[in-house]
């Protein structure tokens, strides 16, 4: 299992300190810049926009399962707490800015999955999973039949406020690009810096040894808690970026139990316990129905319709997981740095003949 950290190795120099942090402000600058030049607004909306916030909610995810080791199936019930939170203090609380409504909404969240993380205190690996899920029913029963949650709208389908920040509104698909690529940025960056302070290496300790870790004096019960806190906390804001900026409406519906599983997926094929992972198995996992789609439709011509696109997605999904469990454990993280290595090698080879 492959885990970030910032430290080189033993024995090296200090030749190249800012080394690691080339290729993320590489990939921050054709995001800013280059990005918005060239793709259109089916590009924007219908791919980016639910990458990113995908992307945030894998990160939490793997927070939790990947650095901490505690597995969750109702990361889709803190979509909805952060989706239907932001809706209803935009609503109750006028003038509330945006940014803060979203940072006020993984707090909601992140004190939700405190409560029902208790049971990691108990439970483990397929019991604690179990338990999990009833945070997901209770989350679907409870917007379902509260009309409060929805300001009493008879079909439970609201329509999601518009995203504003510093006197501006983000209405077209590049300004909801930009904003949502910029939250999404720096809750990265919280979450990486989390994932390589102190506390990250407790989370390792609990996740790989929970008697070790209680022996040298982590507290156990402590950091698990703090795991379940943020894991939410970044979830519900991924939810509120889902609702506003790239679905635009708020429903139960489309938080079901589908959507754990595919945050999950995220998580299992882009890699445990590396921030990288989450952004590689959302790009696989965004942009598979539409390379299944086009290459269905170039085969098959009408007969291969929705139902079966979300069938052969499916089978590709359940193809694919097997696949990393058996080749390759550590996901796509571990196999994009080990392709790039041999590139290295080979230049290297190629420049010294």
């Amino acid at each position: 299992m492959s885990v970030e950290v910032l430290s080189t190795p033993h024995g090296q120099t200090d030749a190249a300190p800012f080394a690691p942090y080339v290729w993320p402000a590489i990939v921050l600058l054709v995001a800013y810049a280059a990005v918005p030049l060239v793709a259109n607004s089916y590009f924007l909306e219908a791919l980016l926009l639910p990458f990113l916030a995908l992307s945030l909610a894998g990160v939490g995810l793997n927070l939790l399962a990947g650095y901490a080791g505690q597995v969750s199936l109702g990361s889709a019930a803190f979509l909805a707490i952060g989706a239907f939170a932001a809706f209803n203090l935009n609503l109750r609380v006028p003038g509330l800015p945006t940014l803060v409504n979203i940072l006020i909404s993984g707090v909601i969240a992140a004190l939700v999955g405190i409560v029902f993380g208790l049971p990691s205190l108990r439970l483990k690996g397929f019991y604690l999973a179990v338990s999990t899920l009833a945070t997901q029913f209770f989350t679907q029963w409870a917007l379902t039949n509260f009309g409060w949650f929805s300001n009493y709208n008879s079909s439970g389908v609201i329509d999601a406020p518009k995203l504003s920040a510093f006197g501006f509104e983000f209405v077209t698909p590049v300004a909801r690009y930009y904003f949502t690529l910029s939250v999404v940025v720096l809750l990265t960056l919280f979450a990486w810096r989390v994932a390589t302070s102190q506390t990250g290496r407790n989370f390792i300790a609990v996740r790989d040894n929970e008697v070790a870790a209680r022996v040298i004096g982590i507290p156990v019960l402590r950091t698990k808690m703090i795991a379940f806190g943020l894991s939410s906390f970044l979830i519900g804001a991924a939810g509120v970026l889902w609702a506003f900026a790239y679905l635009r409406t708020v429903e139960p519906a489309g938080f079901n139990l589908d959507r754990s599983f595919q945050i999950l997926f995220i998580v299992i094929i882009g890699g445990l316990a590396t921030i990288r992972g989450a952004f590689l198995g959302a790009a696989l996992i965004v942009t598979a129905p539409v390379i299944l789609s086009r290459i269905g439709s170039f085969f098959l011509g009408d007969l291969f319709d929705s139902g079966v696109l979300e069938m052969s997605q499916r089978v590709l999904l359940g193809v694919l997981i097997i696949a990393f469990l058996i080749l390759e454990p550590d996901g796509l993280a571990a196999l994009t740095a080990r392709m790039w290595k041999g590139i290295r090698t080979r230049l290297g080879v190629a420049a010294s003949n």
